[in-house]
This record gives C-alpha cells, structure tokens and sequence, in this order.
C-alpha cells in the first residue's frame, strides 16, 4: 500500500471518529505534541499531530451548530494532553512543603491544564466557524489557534507557557524569525506549517493542487533557516570591555530557602561561593565587577538584618556591585507586624549601601497571590510562598542604572515569559537581568522550558540576557540567542563571563505586535473571501 493511500485511511478514520475514540485521538496527538518543547525540541513530530488537528476539525461537522461544540470538545481534550505532560512539573512545588501542600497536587496537575485547554477549545471553535473543505482551512486553524494563544497569554494574567511558536525556536537558526514576528507571529507560522500535510490527502474536488500548502510550508522553513543562519552569521558575539560576571548558583533546597533557622547556614554557602576562586590566577569576587545572586535568595528581610549586610559589605571589594534577590518589606512604622512584602532585586555597593531597588510586577497566581485573597484565607487556604495576605506588586517596570555597567532591564522569575510586556522602546537598557528560582520545579522539565523561554526574549530584542537560577540553569546569553556561558541543572558553582554588548533594535522591538497582527488580519480576509458564495 502506498503512503498516499495510508496517509487517506488514517485521515478517514480519524475523520469519521465519534465519542470516546474521538477524545483518545485528540488527547494522544496533544501529549505527542508536547514533545516538541524543550528539552527534547522534537518538532517534527507536529507534522504528524497538526494534521491530525485538521482531520479532528473536519470531523466536526457531524456535529450540531455546524460541529462547533464538538470541535470545542476535541480541542480541549488535545489542550489537556499537550498541557499535562507539559507542566507535570509544577506539582513539584507542592511536595516542598508536602505536609501542607500535597493534596493539592492532582488539583495542580489536572486542574491548570484543564484550563489552559479551554484556550485550545476556544481555538478550535473558532476554527470550526472559519472552516472550509480546502487547504484554506489550514490558515483558518493557523489564525484560530494564535488567537487562541494569544488570549492564553493575557487572559487572568496570562500564561504563554509553551506557546506552539515555540516549537521554532531549535536549532537557533529558525528561531531568529521571533525578532521579525514575535511569538504570536511565530505561533501563526507554526500551525500553519505544520498543519500544512492535512491537505496531501484533500479531495482532488475541494483541493485541486494538494501539494502546494506542504510545498509552501517546506518553503517558509527553508527561508527561515537561511535568514537565520544569515543573521548568526553576520552577528558574532561582541564582549562590553571592563564588565565581568559572577554568577553564583547555590543549589539550595527550598525547605532551606524558606526556614530563618537556616539563615548562617545559607549566608555562608553564599559567600564562599561568591569569593571561590575558579582558576590558578583567579582572584575570586575580586575579579567581577558584578556579583549576581538569585531570586529570593534569603529566608530572611536582607534589608533588615544588619549583621548579613555587613557580611556582604565585607565580601564585595571597591568597585563591585551586588545583584540580588530578596524578599522586601513595605515601608511600615516601626514595630508594625508585616503581613506583606515585595519580591525585589537589590543593587548593593561595596560599602552595603542599597543604590537601587526592583519590585516585581507580574505576580505568579496560586504561588505569589491569591485570587479573593481575604476570601481564600478566611477558608484556610494559602498560597506556596505562605506570604500573608500575599506579593504586592511593584508600581512601575524600570531600568537598573548601574555605575560600573550598561543599565539592565530586570525581570524576576517567570516576567521573561511575556513578549510584549518587555516594552523598551524610549528607554533602552544594554541587557536584560532574570534572576529566578526553579527550585521549585526540582529535576524536571520545568526548567528547561524557562531557559528556553527566557532565551527568546534576547532574540527578540536584540538585547544579551544573564540569568541567575538558584537550581540552574544559569546562563550568559548573546542578543541572538547564543548561549556564551551555562551552569547545569542541579549544580552548585560560580559561572564567570564578560556581558555581551546589544545589537540594534530588531523589527520587533521597534513595532511589537504589528507583524504577528498582519499576518493573522491578512490571512483572515483570504478564508472569509474564499467563503463567500461564488457570483451566479
């Protein structure tokens, strides 16, 4: 039998599925295509799981209201398998305090994929009323589904984690179209071209030449690659003169991060760290002029404990500045108990002065805040961090201004994953800061996808990231997405590097949005030209 004639017998069989055999071919085709994501970065099996998308979708119509609900069902039930085995690490969280947070985890597990798939339902309903017989249905799902993410990323905060765009983003020469399109605009590009060999198998009445979608695609992917690898190429790693990086990664458990009994204990693992000497004619910290620790790194208001300030004061040398997250009190009258704090970046001299100071903006929901916090602790509940009455939120997104280095765009823990709330133009810094903890998510797959993610931002920008991780992983990364320097998952080390110097502004960082808005306004009007009756 030919691959022709097999392709048309799984896409009938699949067409012509119904009930339980319907929501089982979903579910697969959504967890296969989670294989897409970092680490294993194995996209091409999307060629497989998006057409079997379209072949779900064209089987809707069976369905009542022109098989939109139907469409929807098959949509979640792809969502929750895409979702699940994508962020089974977050469970690991709520063993970090097991005693307290255990039994939340087949809650968290199931129940934020459950409804993050109400995104990729609502992609495939909308999918469904664009719908047509032909290989226009592919840019009809292409649109649907970015929509879809799009709404994904901002909707009660946002969530973009894993956004299919990001299936582009390995090997790095594909990934550099993200500073033309953005995410959303490599999410269209994504299911477009992956949908694509749906439309092998069309009937020759609907489709009459079947191979120009694949062949397109097959196209769009090579002028990808070579504009990649053209950029790559044409942007070699450029080093700031008299700026060097130590980045210590303590690898430090979080019931250690969290317990103010172990404060000397974590102190000193910080310092002899910060000052350990990586080579026969290293100096240690003396060598740096910026020392950068991770997000929260003490169980403790560092501001507030004198004798750890004076510890750093003693560590730093003239002429080298601290970076460091912290946990922050608000300012309060004195002996008024603190209920609340901030999640903060301090930039500490060598004297222990505080020269500036960052508070987080984007709150992690469930981890940082509450939804109806009052409400949710008057019935006992209490968010990961067990911060009473929850994170404020900073006031306004800013620059580090620092005197021995370029300005920084600072961004604690999962800030990096939001493209377009890194709005630079006016004020534009000469590297991105991404001090986070991943601790959290233990030896998993978690932490891969943050590096990964967090990575896309320096490409896009056109602007070099040094990220600092508790746990790992730590890196050094050029403004094309380069990784100069790394420390591993689970490692305790220091990791030395010279910053990279920015390139110019990229397409993206000038417009944002607009490309990616383009090409889902222009392939809009083509599926509802194409749908509009023929004049008799």
């Amino acid at each position: 039998m030919t691959l022709p004639h097999l392709l048309s017998r799984a896409a009938s069989s699949i067409i012509l599925a119904w009930g339980w055999k319907r929501a089982a071919i979903a579910l697969l085709a959504g967890a296969l295509s989670s294989l897409a994501m970092a680490p294993f970065n194995a996209w091409p099996i999307l060629f497989v799981t998006f057409p079997i998308v379209v072949w779900l979708i064209d089987g809707s119509g069976a369905g009542k209201w022109r098989g939109v609900p139907a469409a929807a069902m098959a949509g979640w039930w792809f969502g929750f398998g895409y979702f699940v085995p994508g962020l089974y690490w977050i469970g690991y969280a709520f063993l970090v305090d097991a005693q307290t947070f255990a039994w939340l985890l087949p809650v968290a597990i199931c129940g934020l994929p459950a409804y993050l798939a109400l995104f990729s339902a609502l992609g495939f309903a909308l999918a469904r009323l664009l719908w047509r017989p032909d290989a226009m249905r592919v840019l009809a799902l292409a649109v649907s589904l970015t929509v879809g993410e799009w709404l994904r990323g901002h909707v009660l905060t946002g969530f973009p984690w894993n956004a299919f765009g990001y299936a582009l983003t390995e090997p790095l020469a594909l990934a550099q179209s993200i500073s033309l399109v953005g995410l959303w605009g490599l999410t269209f590009i994504a299911v477009a071209v992956f949908a694509s060999p749906a439309v092998l198998v069309d009937d020759r009445a609907d489709t009459r030449r079947r191979w120009v979608a694949p062949a397109a695609a097959l196209g769009v992917l090579i002028a990808m690659a070579v504009y990649g690898g053209i950029r790559l190429q044409l942007t070699p790693t450029r080093l700031v003169d008299n700026v060097r990086l130590r980045i210590m990664q303590p690898d430090v458990q979080q019931d250690q991060r969290f317990n103010y009994s172990a404060k000397a204990e974590v102190m000193q693992k910080y310092l002899t760290l910060s000052d350990r000497s990586t080579g026969p004619h290293a100096t240690g910290v003396r060598d740096v002029n910026l020392l950068i620790w991770p997000e929260s790194a003490f169980p403790f208001f560092l501001a507030r404990e004198a004798d750890a300030m004076a510890q750093i004061a003693e560590l730093l040398p003239k002429g080298t500045i601290l970076l460091t997250g912290s946990v922050r009190p608000p300012e309060m009258p004195p002996g008024r108990r603190i209920t609340r704090a901030y999640n903060s970046i301090y930039a500490i001299d060598h004297d222990g002065s505080i020269l500036q100071v960052y508070d987080k903006l984007h709150l992690v929901p469930f981890g940082e805040f509450l939804p109806f916090q009052n409400f949710m602790e008057k019935i006992g509940f209490v968010q990961l961090t067990k911060v009473q009455g929850g994170f404020l939120p900073g006031v306004k997104r800013q620059n580090l201004d620092l005197p021995n280095a370029p300005p920084l765009l600072p961004l604690i823990c999962y800030e990096a994953i939001f493209p377009d709330e890194i709005d630079i133009r006016g004020q534009r810094p000469g590297w991105m800061l991404n001090l986070t903890n991943d601790g959290w998510f233990g030896v998993s797959t978690g932490p891969y996808q943050h590096l990964q993610q967090a990575r896309m931002r320096a490409v896009e920008q056109g602007l070099p990231l040094v990220r600092a991780a508790n746990t790992g992983i730590s890196a050094v990364i050029d403004p094309v997405g380069r990784i100069v320097g790394q420390l591993g998952l689970g490692l305790e080390g220091v990791l030395d590097a010279t910053l990279p110097q920015p390139i110019p502004p990229t397409v993206y960082a000038r417009v944002g949005e607009l490309p990616a808005a383009v090409l889902v306004a222009l392939s809009l009007m083509l599926v509802l030209l194409r749908r509009r009756p023929s004049p008799r």
